[in-house]
């Protein structure tokens, strides 16, 4: 797995790498606005993930999947977490639990 410096560093070249797609995080799927498409838990695998830290600030952190759909659609979602993050359901907690 490759080590980044920078969020944007690890996205520039994730779309380079395939994952062209912008991907938002719903409470109960991931959403590709796109295509208008919504990837629920079962249809979408996470390739690999990335975590950053914030320098000024360690709780602001983000993490980044590299996503395949089971549509053939590959994208990057960008998740900031701890105190903004969004409430997720039981089935997205349990798909993204090892990675955050």
């Amino acid at each position: 797995m490759k080590n980044y410096i920078s969020l944007s560093d690890a996205t520039n070249d994730l779309k380079r790498r395939g994952y062209t797609e912008d991907f938002n995080l719903k409470s109960i799927c991931v959403e590709c606005p796109s295509h208008n498409l919504r990837f629920h838990p079962e249809d979408f695998t996470i390739d690999r993930f990335y975590r950053f830290e914030g320098m000024s600030n360690p709780s602001d952190n983000s993490i980044v999947y590299a996503i395949s759909s089971k549509a053939g659609i590959k994208g990057v979602l960008v998740d900031a977490y701890g105190v903004y993050a969004e409430s997720l359901n039981d089935a997205m907690i349990k798909k993204l639990r090892i990675h955050r």
